[in-house]
């Protein structure tokens, strides 16, 4: 009885972080304050009740709708709190209430608002990224991977990006990457190392190039068809942070 009080403490509190990663994720590519106004209607703009603010509840209850204008609420907004509240949930269960669970949270909910943001507005903001560089080296210095690992990180990171895009821009005269992926992608080197960081970037990879090329198949873009890598790059990271080191287990077996 006692875990199961405190499995769903955690969700409670992952679904009410993953409510404040919904006003980052709106405000941030707008360059509008996390802290005021309080949160409000996007369409109409009126003040939201505490009760019509529950994380998912909320929205079930509201039928997907605002109840003043009844505009409907985008689905992505309790996506994101039942994404939040899995991971935070899942985290604990990984890493146990350790100062290691509160980096790889942090880690993951960066994550998090980066994919939503790159996947609705194609932009990385640097507010995020730029900031997780510094954050996730300093975490270094006291927990794993270590400031040597995390250092290489952020260098290879973001050098073997920038590289690529600078490759792709010389052969095709057109860009490829932007540098929101280059810093995001150090930020990662940062947080996990320069290991992990090389899964996230094979994962990734692999991963754009699956819905890339199936895009293509269902004739639902062509090969020049931009597709946010930070998306992907969300992705591989939160599994390489959980499954990372087991990945490179399995793959060194066969040397």
């Amino acid at each position: 009885m006692v875990d199961l009080i405190v499995w769903l403490t955690i969700g409670a509190l992952g679904l009410v972080v993953g409510s404040f990663l919904n006003v980052c994720i709106h405000r941030l590519p707008r360059q509008e304050s996390l802290a005021w106004p309080a949160s409000r209607c996007p369409q109409c703009a009126t003040p939201l009740r505490w009760y019509d603010n529950v994380p998912v509840l909320s929205y079930i209850a509201l039928r997907g709708r605002c109840r003043s204008c009844r505009a409907p609420i985008p689905v992505m907004y309790p996506l994101v709190e039942l994404v939040t509240a899995v991971v935070c949930v899942a985290a604990y269960f990984l890493f146990g209430p350790s100062p290691l669970l509160g980096a790889r949270l942090l880690f993951a909910c960066a994550m998090i608002v980066l994919f939503v943001i790159d996947l609705q507005h194609r932009i990385l903001p640097n507010v995020i990224t730029v900031p997780g560089i510094v954050v996730g080296f300093i975490l270094s210095l006291f927990l794993p991977p270590g400031w040597i690992a995390s250092l290489i990180g952020i260098v290879a990171g973001g050098g073997v990006l920038l590289l690529m895009a600078e490759m792709y821009y010389r052969l095709r005269n057109e860009e490829g990457l932007g540098m929101g992926d280059v810093k995001m992608l150090a930020m990662i080197g940062a947080f996990l190392g320069w290991k992990l960081m090389l899964v996230t970037l094979v994962l990734s990879s692999f991963l754009g190039s699956f819905i890339g090329i199936a895009m293509i198949v269902l004739k639902k873009g062509d090969m020049k068809y931009a597709l946010p890598f930070g998306t992907f790059l969300a992705i591989g990271a939160i599994v390489a942070s959980v499954s990372g080191d087991a990945i490179l287990r399995w793959y060194s077996g066969f040397y």
